[in-house]
């Protein structure tokens, strides 16, 4: 929906920067006509000029320039020739310098030096024929054509100048439209990535920390290995469907289930667990303080040698400590990192700390704690 509503945007803004040029250039011709055209022939030849400005200027805007760029500028310069040789007129500038510049605009950076030089070297050297053709009024030739011809093409040349840089501004606004796109793309991966992390390497470290239980138990306790079979079968059951929810993008944590998941995992562990329910979660920060609970207890299995966890409930956040996290660094959390960004882009924040052998993970979200502030 926001896709094709920016692209209606854009739509419009390049429809509207087409009426204003049109109706500047149909205008400013009309004005030359009215003062300059004396005869019909002079309307005429004036107004093929101002046609093929018009024409040249649509097509640049349409992107369909290539087509009628050769065509145009001919008129435009054979108007310019009839106009200083044969019809004296010094408005019919106003077409070439239009044309020319929406030409010299469509060639790649390292042609247009040479493009606009020969333009001016041929409107320079027209005016040069007129000038032999007049020997006898030199200086009223030059004032002629070096004011009035320069004036009205610096009109022209201005109005296709600032077509081009409202033409580039909104193909800017595109290509910044399509980078965003990608990068919304982009996180979308990420962030799959991250959910698909979360739910296989998980159940798979929990699969391996009961299967090496239920080894142990095979010939010791063969009812509770064959429990801690049926566990793994089942969490290998639920972890098919937490996939295909992912793909679908029905995934949806519950902090409840999460936080009993972690208690029996803990326990298996011989982990001692203890949860201090200080207040209701609210239930806008369930999910990912869920996904904060679920990545914590996998790093504490992985990465600690732990004998305790606490797990405190707030409600805005959520609070796990744990012991036997040793002196040296931890190993990078990337999980922890991703939460992190999660978090932030949600107005929560997420602290880790290790000291003195023990790890604490905090995730809160101040805005809902400020919420029940009296």
């Amino acid at each position: 929906m926001t896709s094709e509503h920016a692209d209606t945007t854009q739509g419009q803004l390049r429809a509207l920067n087409l009426n204003i040029v049109l109706a500047s250039l149909s205008a400013i011709g009309a004005l030359l006509l009215s003062i300059h055209a004396e005869t019909l022939g002079q309307a005429v030849v004036l107004g093929l000029g101002v046609a093929a400005a018009m024409l040249a200027a649509r097509a640049w805007t349409g992107e369909g320039l290539s087509r009628v760029a050769l065509p145009c500028l001919v008129v435009a310069a054979a108007v310019w020739l009839l106009g200083v040789l044969v019809l004296d007129n010094t408005s019919a500038s106003f077409g070439l310098s239009v044309v020319g510049t929406i030409v010299v605009f469509q060639l790649p950076r390292d042609r247009r030096r040479a493009a606009a030089l020969a333009l001016v070297a041929f409107a320079v050297a027209v005016v040069a024929v007129r000038l032999m053709m007049s020997p006898g009024d030199v200086l009223g030739v030059l004032a002629d054509y070096a004011v009035g011809s320069t004036s009205v093409a610096l009109v022209g040349i201005v109005l296709a100048f600032l077509n081009h840089l409202v033409s580039g501004l909104i193909k800017e606004l595109e290509e910044a439209r399509e980078r965003e796109a990608e990068l919304v793309v982009a996180r979308e991966r990420m962030r799959f990535a991250s959910d698909l992390h979360d739910i296989q390497g998980h159940t798979l470290h929990v699969v391996k920390l009961k299967t090496a239980l239920a080894r142990k138990l095979v010939r010791t306790d063969t009812d509770r290995a064959e429990e801690e079979l049926r566990e793994i079968h089942t969490l290998v059951g639920d972890t098919i469907t937490q996939t295909k929810a992912l793909a679908y993008a029905q995934r949806r944590l519950n902090l409840s289930a999460e936080l009993e998941n972690a208690k029996n995992l803990f326990e298996a562990a011989g982990i001692r667990v203890r949860v201090d329910p200080e207040a209701e979660v609210d239930p806008r920060a369930g999910e990912l303080l869920g996904q904060v609970l679920r990545e914590t207890t996998t790093n504490i299995l992985r990465h600690a040698q732990a004998a305790q966890v606490r797990i405190t409930l707030s409600r805005a956040g959520i609070t796990i400590v744990n012991d036997g996290a040793g002196e040296a660094p931890l190993p990078d959390l990337r999980g922890l990192a991703t939460l992190r960004e999660r978090l932030a882009d949600n107005s929560g924040e997420l602290t880790v700390e290790q000291r003195d052998g023990w790890f604490l993970t905090a995730a809160a979200f101040p805005r809902l704690r400020s919420d029940t502030a009296p």
